[in-house]
This record gives C-alpha cells, structure tokens and sequence, in this order.
C-alpha cells in the first residue's frame, strides 16, 4: 500500500529541517547559546520579580505593625482613652490564608521604685515617673508585632515574682539590671515585679516598663480595658486595605487605620523593583534578538543556492517559509526549556544572596520565559523571508 502525500510531504518536511540544522554546528551553537543565555536571565529576572512581592511584604512584616485600632473620641466626649479588651477576640485572625499577629496594649504613667541594687548591697532607694505598657498577644509573636533586641538579661524567672521588661532609656535612667526587683504604684494600688530583660527598641519604647496586661489593669485599676490595639496584617498593599476595610466595617465603634508608611514603602519600593526588572528583561530579550538575527543572516546568504532548487523543483513559498520558521521555532524551544531551568536555578542562588533565602520556583516563568524566546527567535528569522524573492535561473547562473 503506497503511503499518503501527506504522510509523505510531513515526512520530508521534518527530514529537511534536521538537514538545516546539522549543516552548520558552529553557528547552531551560536544561536542556541545567545537564545538559551536570553532566556536563563529572562526566566530569573522574571522569577525574581514575582517572588520579590513575597520577600518585602516578609521583610517589611518584621518592621513591626501596619494597623492601629484605637479608641474612638467624638466631638461630645473626648474622654475615651480605652476600649473593651474583648475586641481583641473580634477581630479576624486570618487575612488570605496567613495569621494576622495581634497585641493589646495598655498604657499608664506609675511611680517606679528600686530598692535593690545590682551589687546586692541596699541602697537609698530611686523612685521616679515611667509609663506601664501592660500587653497580651495572641497569633505571631511579640518580638515580630514589636521589633528589638535584648541588652541584657535572659528571661531571668523567679518563683512566685511577678516578672516585667525595661526599656533601655528606663533601665539606664533608673541604673537597674535584670534580676533587681521594683515596685510599680498609681495611687494605692502598687504591683512589685523583677527585672526580667533590658530590651532596645530605637523608639519611645525604650521609656517603657512591659507587664502583663492583667497586672497593668490591676495597677491602674482599669479591668478589661486596653488603650491600643497593634495588628501585623500580611498580604500585599492592596489586601492589606480591604482588610483593614472589612474590619472597620465589623468594629464601628473604633477607629482602624493603616500605618500607611510602611504599607505605601512597601508598593514604592517593588514597584521599583518590578520595573527595573521588567526593564532588564526588555533590553536582555533586545539584545538577544539582534544577535539571533545577525546569525540568521548570515544563514540567509548560506541558503541562497537552497532556496533556489528548492523552488527549481517545485516548492511553494509559503512551504519554504514556513521550513524556515519551524526550525527557528524549534530553536526557540529547546533553547527556552533549557535556558529557563537554568535561569530558575540562577534566581535562587541570587535569592539567598540578595535576601538570605532562596527564591521559590514559580512554574509561570517556565512557559512565558519559553513564549518569549520563542517570539524573538521567530522575530530574528525575518531576514530568511527575503530568501522567498530569489528567482531559481539567478542562483544557477551565479547572479544571485
């Protein structure tokens, strides 16, 4: 049984292809090296780019808090300083899949009293003013909602004693080390606590004395009400607004506001990024276009004595066209797989030397990093189109 024209024709079209591959290796390599180099960078900038959201709103989490709740003051009453401490119980502990880290704060200015020193030896006691920052968390953590690092001290724990932290400025202010007992006094009612840690803050954290919350309520005679609320929100600028709108919405009876300086850093800064980014890929894909089609020129020269017998015999130029697209497709794609599992395996090596933790491989990258080698190699073949305009009797009588 004699096979199919089509059968046939596909046969010969792919067998002409590999032909046209094989019959200059050097300049194969050539092509495929700049279109592979194109497209390893193309796919770690784009993988960069993508997981660069991810990375600042990470770092930017570890600023501290992006959302304040506070107690609402009308015109009538500007009294309110507090709130019900239930609130904390009523706001959503999840934003798009991730824990919303929470703390309630409540503030008080106490008289504070040393009676010890840290030689051991008794002393005239030092008594002065400072403010009580009572706290409960609950989701996160403290150290991630509140920035600092500690100066001194290792969570020095006393049986049966009521523990607090300093402030650095406090601390010196008052020449006390962990370990040392104070008392902390609003009027009659007093609460004796030991010196747990010194922590540092770089704010006006650093004039504060933290207690538990239930002790700072005791002390200022205050139950079950706070004085602020902190929110550390994950997500992108855009999540964090319908947030904190959905919130403001469920609690009416508090203001909710976004601490806008680190939400609108964080869009200014990877909008920046993203726009480098795409910039460079732009001139990479640019750059890679032109010196694909310089090879391709060449190979248009090369092939002009193919074109014609081709054309001697038959061939359509539609049909030699699309010869030569498809082998500049089939470039196109071996160079992009190749070069995109390159590129991936580039930006997460930049990754962990730009953030300290490797870029997570994003599968989008792989078929647009692909598409777009495989538009500029298509694009670099434009030169052999003009191999369609040779006459066969030029080529044989060497005018062509």
């Amino acid at each position: 049984m004699m096979p199919s024209p089509q059968r046939t024709d596909r046969k010969m079209f792919w067998r002409i292809i590999g032909r046209l591959l094989v019959a200059n290796p050097g300049r194969l390599f050539v092509i495929l090296l700049a279109l592979g180099s194109g497209a390893a960078i193309t796919a770690a900038l784009l993988n960069l780019q993508i997981d660069a959201k991810r990375r600042l709103t990470t770092e930017f989490r570890t600023l501290g808090t992006n959302v304040t709740i506070t107690p609402r003051r009308s015109s009538q009453d500007t009294s309110a300083v507090t709130m019900a401490e239930s609130l904390l119980e009523r706001i959503p502990s999840q934003s798009n899949g991730q824990t919303v880290s929470r703390v309630e704060f409540l503030y008080a200015p106490v008289t504070l009293t040393a009676r010890s020193s840290s030689s051991g030896q008794s002393e005239k006691p030092r008594s002065g003013l400072a403010v009580v920052a009572g706290y409960r968390f609950a989701g996160g953590d403290f150290a991630g909602i509140l920035p600092h690092r500690v100066v001194d001290g290792a969570n020095v724990v006393i049986l049966d004693a009521e523990t607090c932290a300093l402030g650095e400025k406090v601390a010196s202010q008052f020449h006390l080390r962990p370990g040392e007992r104070i008392e902390l006094k609003v009027k009659r009612n007093a609460v004796p606590c030991v010196v747990s840690e010194v922590w540092n803050f770089g704010g006006t954290e650093d004039n504060q004395i933290f207690l538990n919350l239930a002790s700072a309520q005791r002390l200022a005679n205050t139950p079950g009400q706070v004085s602020l609320i902190q929110l550390s929100v994950p997500g992108t600028p855009e999540q964090i607004e319908r947030y904190i709108s959905s919130l403001q919405n469920q609690l009416t009876d508090v203001d909710v506001r976004p601490i806008r300086q680190f939400t609108e850093g964080e869009a200014k800064i990877y909008n920046r990024i993203s726009g480098l980014l795409t910039a460079t890929v732009l001139i990479i894909l640019l750059l890679t276009f032109f010196c694909v089609m310089a090879a391709m020129t060449n190979v248009a020269m090369e092939r002009r004595n193919d074109v014609g017998l081709m054309k001697a015999l038959g061939g359509s130029v539609s049909g030699i066209v699309r010869l030569f697209f498809a082998e500049s497709a089939l470039l196109g794609l071996t160079s992009g797989f190749l070069g995109s599992t390159i590129g991936i395996l580039i930006s997460i090596w930049l990754g962990k030397a730009v953030f300290g933790l490797a870029a997570r491989p994003r599968l989008i990258v792989y078929p647009v990093a692909m598409i777009l080698t495989v538009l500029v190699s298509l694009a670099s073949a434009l030169p052999l189109r003009r191999l369609a305009s040779i006459r066969p009797a030029s080529v044989f009588r060497g005018e062509a």
